[in-house]
């Protein structure tokens, strides 16, 4: 494969509705022609995706759902996003990036800080006032997130090459979320 890969977090179905609905009415419409996601890896090589997918299920297969806290938003200056809390998430991201860390690109290398755009590529003043008017009535809530998601880039819109669910109890012996 000749494609980039990104690698993407799969969130609990009513969190993924509730992403994708504030980016259909917020995102430019001609550049909307992905789902609302979570990019884990903007850049992995394509030419290593077999040893990605051999890696991404046998993690996936020993992950138990990762607790997902929303905490805020976040002003982009050209769109707004969700913030996400999540400890467990980031040390996951860590783990990856120390294996993959001579393929990785700088943006790859960098910190985790994981979020949900829900509007990009607009107005600056635009981004504002959706940046105010969604901060007055948030209040923070929990999801999940239930698996990975490896896609290749082909210049629009992803191909969803193959979703990785974490398939390992949670402690105190519930199943996945």
């Amino acid at each position: 494969m000749t494609a980039p890969l990104i690698l993407t977090l799969q969130l609990a179905a009513e969190a993924q509705a509730f992403f994708d609905a504030l980016r259909r009415a917020h995102f430019p419409p001609a550049r909307n022609y992905l789902a609302a996601h979570l990019t884990l890896f903007h850049h992995l090589p394509g030419a290593c995706l077999a040893d990605v997918a051999i890696r991404l299920s046998a993690l996936s297969a020993a992950q138990a759902p990762l607790p997902l806290r929303v905490a805020g938003l976040q002003f982009l200056g050209q769109g707004v996003a969700y913030a996400i809390d999540s400890p467990p998430l980031e040390a996951l991201h860590r783990q990856l990036q120390q294996e993959w860390w001579t393929e990785l690109r700088p943006q790859d290398q960098q910190r985790c800080r994981p979020h949900v755009t829900v509007q990009n590529k607009v107005a600056p003043a635009v981004a504002r006032a959706l940046h105010q008017q969604l901060s007055a009535g948030f209040a923070p809530f929990d999801t999940t997130g239930t698996g990975l998601q490896l896609w290749a880039y082909r210049g629009g819109p992803w191909e969803l090459l193959r979703t990785f669910p974490f398939a390992a109890l949670q402690p105190g012996g519930s199943g996945a979320v």
